[in-house]
């Protein structure tokens, strides 16, 4: 905690709770930008077909090559160099679609191991909100014990107190699904 607090000051002082949102959306924003510059060239060629792939610009610039060759193909009087059922059209096309989708798998597995790591990061971070939690209830407890609090009247209090087991919790969510699958 005194790691974050000294590295906070040395940033600027944070002054409302839309301070500490705006550095942590920078902050999350720094390591969207370095994952984002750290992209093999593969990733990043794949990532800008994926995105061009999936453009009104791709879609119109088809239907005009398309439209184009089975015009040119279909008009009579013309030298057809594919003529109807246009097999070559067929065979540029089914050619098109096993590159597309290899650029688009790609693009799609380089943002599955960006969401792996945000989830990942989420989850730690989870683990240490919730074991400072604890370590905050034990140490209220601890006060209210000393001023003579009771802390009697609530149930809640022993349980909160214990620390969570996050091999224990998956092994409970596991059970869970095998309980009552999901349809």
């Amino acid at each position: 905690m005194r790691k974050r607090s000294s590295k906070k000051a040395m940033k600027g002082h944070v002054s409302c709770a839309d301070d500490l949102t705006r550095e942590n959306v920078q902050s999350m924003r720094r390591v969207e930008e370095a994952a984002l510059a750290n992209r093999s060239r593969a990733d990043r060629m794949a990532a800008f077909v994926a995105g061009f792939c999936g453009s009104m610009t791709f879609v119109w610039m088809h239907v005009l090559v398309f439209a184009s060759w089975i015009g040119f193909n279909a008009w009579p009087g013309l030298a057809h160099f594919d003529p109807y059922p246009f097999t070559f059209l067929t065979l540029v096309v089914s050619l098109e679609a096993i590159f597309l989708s290899s650029f688009i798998l790609i693009s799609q597995n380089y943002e599955l191991r960006i969401s792996d790591r945000r989830n990942q990061l989420d989850l730690q971070i989870n683990l240490l909100t919730e074991q400072e939690n604890t370590k905050m209830i034990q140490m209220l407890e601890r006060i209210a014990k000393k001023v003579g609090a009771n802390l009697e009247g609530d149930p809640d209090i022993p349980i909160l107190r214990e620390d969570t087991d996050p091999e224990k919790l998956v092994a409970q969510i596991e059970q869970a699904q095998r309980e009552n699958p999901a349809p």
